[in-house]
């Protein structure tokens, strides 16, 4: 039963272009960090936020992907499509807005440890992403779809 799943998973064309797009942005994603900074940080990698966005590509690719394979006319293209919209805001949206709150918090805690009064650790300021990094992540998975189709 076990073989079969895997044998089918190693011919789902829709998973695999997914999951290349997320994982080329990913990999831009620790590029542009190293050439930014001079040096390698594995949390690029694994982590959310920055230029581009991984999610954005995945989800995208996902949408496009579901059209050109099953039509664009298809309730899996559609249920790709909103799964995508969806994505998109919540990284620029919620998760932006709740790295900023972490860092106000950040700051404030700052101050509190330095009266003495706090030893906790700092919270994760960058989780979401800016527009453009969505932007551009939705490119790279609309690209990737569309170099990727069957």
């Amino acid at each position: 039963m076990y073989r079969g799943i895997f044998a089918e998973l190693k011919l789902n064309h829709l998973f695999w272009v997914t999951i290349f797009a997320w994982f080329l942005a990913q990999v831009i994603k620790v590029i542009l960090g190293i050439i930014k900074t001079k040096k390698f940080d594995f949390r690029w990698f694994v982590g959310t936020g920055g230029m581009p966005s991984a999610h954005a590509a995945g989800a995208s690719a996902l949408a496009i992907t579901a059209g050109f394979d099953y039509g664009f006319n298809s309730g899996i293209f559609a249920l790709a499509t909103v799964f995508a919209i969806v994505t998109m805001f919540d990284a620029q949206g919620v998760r932006r807005s709740a790295g900023s709150s972490a860092k106000i918090l950040n700051r404030v805690m700052e101050d509190i440890y330095w009266k003495g009064r706090i030893h906790e650790a700092r919270l994760k300021e960058l989780i979401g992403h800016t527009p453009v990094e969505v932007i551009m992540g939705s490119i790279i998975g609309i690209l990737i779809a569309i170099i990727l189709q069957k």
